[in-house]
């Protein structure tokens, strides 16, 4: 697998287009504005029956989808939604989900059968997307796609692996949202390692040691003993146990006796993450209720300046330092080297896509294949430089040949204009910051650029297992909570290793790790 995402990596990093993107893309021409007719007419057709020219543009396309939102909801009649319409001949009708709620939603709209068009996956392994496309709720796509030939954007501007990962018992029914390997980094104040005079940690114990001595130390000057030092969001860190898993060796792939692949969730690897986590806790650095917190409370606190550490994508370090410096006017925001840890370092690759769009089987062929047209053009630099940037001289202007976002390009032009298109890979887009300026993108750009060489990516958010699927809801919630005890340390860690063990030796376990192993074998092992 190693030589295999190195492989990957580097035709990657070798892609990688011009620099002024935060979330975005790799390129390829714009399909001339008429688009492409995917819709041949049938042999016998006559010259006659086709309409005359009239001049008259073509109705825009009304596309019904349901999309997470990570910003305020948009106002679709706004200078930048206006555009985009008019630029891709659309009328958009989007249902915006907090995305902290997105799941839930997510969930109770398939139980219920009554489908949008167009549907946001964030996980293309969710047990309920798999029950409903096995349950036939959602179009193959593979008949269609073909071999691409009528998709050379889709099939040239995506991870050059991510429409393998789509499959479903060897079909397609996503659309991959291509993202960048290169997206979480772990955030720390470098203003509070300096004033402590605390060097920037290179391993995972001098991390603890930093995170401890700025807990006991009230770097912000409140008199009071309120420092947060190591900040997350969800079960456990939610975005950080992938980066820090991976340091405990984690993120490798782990097999028992049998030859299963074991869940990442469920290696001794992760129980050391959690003997680690655990003296965290004892120490003072997590919060107290740090399970409890939600994303939204987490972002609000680190960007107010309560916390010393969080993980999160590379290109929030700028928008969080200027935040923290209306309260803390020395606030220093990085984004930390790859720590060494007993099994690896401390940076997880994203999966090259972030979830998929799926077109509900209620949807006429013939407006499946104009989605389809509607992905292909949308799918190049032209429109992801769009997306990132808006229109120039209203959301942007040029400064020393970067685009740098106006007040109304900030406001407009929010992370939510990423959810209606699949977008074009490229490995810089979740570092690239477009309000900051060009030095400071071209250091986090070379700051970052080893991530891609010896970070690990999740093969869990690729591989699936049927059984998987049908047991973990079991046992999910009762995992979550012994984890949570082992950590604030109402158990001991033997308890817990034993509860892991008793459930890795179950049938049903050892029946998803083959699943597991066979699913990797065919998508990795080539």
């Amino acid at each position: 697998m190693k030589n295999l995402l190195q492989k990957r990596l580097s035709c990657s990093v070798a892609s990688v287009l011009v620099i002024g993107m935060l979330a975005g893309c790799s390129g390829g021409a714009a399909p001339a504005a008429g688009g492409k007719d995917n819709n041949p007419k049938p042999a016998d057709a006559k010259p006659a029956e086709a309409k005359p020219a009239d001049n008259k543009p073509a109705e825009p396309l009304k596309l019904q989808m349901m999309v997470p939102s990570f910003a305020d909801v948009p106002n679709m009649n706004d200078e930048y939604w206006s555009e985009w319409q008019k630029k891709t001949n659309t009328k958009l009708d989007v249902e915006w989900i907090p995305s902290g709620d997105y799941d839930t939603k997510f969930d109770l709209v398939l139980a219920s059968g009554n489908l949008p068009e167009i549907i946001v996956a964030q996980s293309a392994t969710r047990p309920t997307l798999l029950n409903a496309i096995k349950q036939g709720a959602f179009w193959d796509l593979s008949p269609i796609l073909g071999d691409f030939s009528k998709y050379p954007n889709l099939k040239n501007n995506s991870e050059g692996n991510v429409w393998n990962y789509m499959k479903v018992d060897g079909k397609i029914y996503g659309i991959p949202r291509n993202r960048p390997l290169i997206d979480l980094g772990i955030k720390m104040r470098k203003d509070w390692l300096d004033k402590l005079n605390i060097p920037i940690p290179k391993t995972m114990d001098e991390y603890g040691a930093a995170l401890k001595k700025i807990v006991d130390s009230d770097p912000d000057g409140n008199g009071k003993n309120d420092t947060i030092g190591l900040l997350g969001h969800g079960f456990l860190l939610a975005d950080g146990d992938g980066s820090l898993l991976a340091a405990f060796g984690g993120l490798d792939p782990i097999f028992d006796k049998e030859g299963g692949l074991i869940k990442e969730n469920m290696t001794p690897q992760y129980t050391d993450m959690l003997v680690w986590l655990r003296k965290l806790y004892a120490d003072g650095v997590l919060a107290k209720e740090f399970s409890a917190i939600k994303k939204t409370q987490a972002e609000e606190m680190f960007a107010t300046g309560k916390a010393a550490s969080y993980v999160r994508n590379i290109w929030r370090d700028y928008t969080w330092e200027q935040d923290i410096k209306k309260v803390q006017p020395d606030a220093n925001v990085i984004t930390l080297p790859p720590m060494k840890g007993p099994g690896g370092v401390s940076v997880q690759l994203a999966t090259p896509f972030f979830g998929a769009m799926y077109i509900s089987k209620k949807v006429p062929e013939a407006k499946v294949r104009q989605i389809l047209d509607y992905m292909e053009k949308t799918t190049t630099m032209e429109y992801t430089d769009f997306n990132y940037f808006g229109i120039e001289g209203v959301h942007h202007k040029k400064v020393d040949g970067q685009p740098v976002l106006t007040d109304l390009g900030v406001k407009q032009v929010t992370t939510n204009a990423n959810q209606v298109f699949a977008l074009a890979f490229n490995n810089k887009m979740k570092v690239m910051n477009p309000a900051a300026p060009k030095a400071y993108n071209d250091a986090k750009l070379k700051e970052t650029e080893v991530f891609a060489q010896v970070g690990k990516l999740n093969i869990f958010s690729i591989v699936p297992s049927d059984t998987w699927t049908n047991i973990w809801p079991k046992f999910e919630k009762e995992w979550q909570s012994m984890a949570t005890k082992a950590i604030v340390g109402q158990i001991t860690m033997d308890e817990y290793k034993a509860y892991v063990d008793k459930l890795n030796a179950s049938p049903d376990f050892k029946k998803a790790y083959q699943e597991f192993a066979k699913a990797y074998k065919e998508y990795f092992k080539k």
